[in-house]
C-alpha cells in the first residue's frame, strides 16, 4: 500500500537530487520554480542569500566544482514541512575533493514541495 508518507519520501528525494543536479547544471528555471519567494540559502562561508542573489550565483554555473556525489541523505518529514540532511562530496576541476554537510527545510505549498532553506557546512575529510 503507498502512502502519502512513501509518495512524500519519494519526491523528495527526487526533488533533492534535482536541486544538486540544478547546481551542477545551472538551472536557474527548475530552482525559481521549487524555491519559495523567502528563501534563504547560508553558504558555507556564512553568506546569506536572498532567492534573488540565490538565481544569480546560480546563473554564473558551479565555479570551480566538476561534480558532486551524494554520501548520505536523511529524510524527516513533520506534517507540510520535511528536513533533508545530506553529505556530499565536490570534486573540483582541479581534482580536489571538498566535503559539505547541508540541511535543506522544504515546506509543502498549495499541494506542491517548495525549498524553503538551505544551509551549507564545510566538513573535513
Amino acid at each position: 500500500m503507498v502512502t502519502e508518507t512513501t509518495t512524500d519520501e519519494a519526491m523528495l528525494t527526487q526533488l533533492n537530487q534535482q536541486y544538486v543536479n540544478s547546481f551542477l547544471n545551472s538551472n536557474v528555471d527548475w530552482y525559481d520554480a521549487h524555491l519559495t519567494d523567502d528563501f534563504v540559502c547560508i553558504e558555507s562561508d556564512g553568506t546569506m542569500l536572498d532567492k534573488a542573489s540565490f538565481l544569480l550565483d546560480t546563473a554564473k554555473g558551479p565555479g570551480s566544482v566538476a561534480a558532486y556525489r551524494l554520501l548520505t541523505v536523511r529524510l524527516r518529514i513533520l506534517g507540510d514541512t520535511a528536513f533533508i540532511h545530506a553529505q556530499g562530496q565536490a570534486t573540483r576541476t582541479d581534482g580536489a575533493q571538498i566535503n559539505s554537510r547541508y540541511t535543506d527545510v522544504w515546506v509543502r505549498q498549495r499541494g506542491e514541495w517548495k525549498a524553503a532553506s538551505a544551509q551549507i557546512t564545510r566538513i573535513g575529510s
